[in-house]
């Protein structure tokens, strides 16, 4: 079976990244949602800085991509380790 080759382009204001160290999570019956802010020491608020929202199917594939991708890394530089008061924050029904 032959695959479907898929190209990306992407522009270079977004090639560059922003960084998140934080993360509410809401959902609804039909939707994640996914909104990424940077929190720095002794600040009380967190800026938003990209919202995405998944479907809860493509939300359950992202997770099992990011579990295989992150076995992988460990797999390659050793086990991360998680620290009390991580950054994810579940917000319940959006």
């Amino acid at each position: 079976m032959a695959e479907n080759k898929l190209e990306f382009e992407i522009d270079p204001e977004v090639a560059q990244g922003q960084y998140s160290n934080f993360v509410i999570i809401a959902h609804s019956p039909s939707e994640v949602i996914l909104d990424f802010a940077s929190m720095l020491p002794g600040m009380p608020k967190a800026k938003v800085g990209h919202r995405v929202i998944l479907t809860p199917e493509h939300a359950k594939r992202l997770l099992r991509s990011l579990q295989e991708n992150l076995s992988n890394y460990e797999n390659k530089f050793g086990t991360i380790k998680v620290g009390q008061g991580g950054g994810f924050k579940p917000m319940g029904q959006a």
